[in-house]
């Protein structure tokens, strides 16, 4: 019923090995690079839920840079989002990133997770 403790070393004592960690975005040896508007999307290799996605904020959003990379593992539950656009130009990031989800509502509804990160044109 009464379960035993065992006595901890103080902290101030316990040694911690730092822990490092890179980004899956960051990293290119063991993940894909970015999708880019320059070649077209099928020479890149997109996945389908990738191509769906740059499809639609291509057409809504042209600019100059347009990237899309599912960081979830291939699941399709977690895109990363990287767009520059002339629409962006005098809006907050809040408006900025509230244009882009409603661009994607419905794509939104069917994943877990969007790192999104917008950039205003001149």
């Amino acid at each position: 019923m009464f379960t035993t403790l065992t006595r901890l070393r103080p902290f101030a004592t316990a040694t911690l090995t730092p822990v490092v960690r890179s980004s899956p975005i960051a990293s290119t040896s063991r993940f894909r690079q970015y999708s880019t508007p320059t070649p077209t999307p099928q020479a890149t290799g997109l996945d389908q839920g990738e191509k769906a996605i740059y499809d639609k904020l291509r057409s809504a959003f042209p600019g100059e840079r347009l990237e899309v990379q599912d960081v979830s593992g291939g699941c399709g539950s977690f895109y990363a989002i990287l767009i520059s656009s002339p629409a962006f130009k005098g809006l907050s990031t809040i408006k900025q990133h509230k244009l882009v989800n409603q661009c994607l509502k419905e794509d939104i509804k069917g994943i877990h997770g969007l790192q999104l990160k917008t950039i205003p044109e001149e």
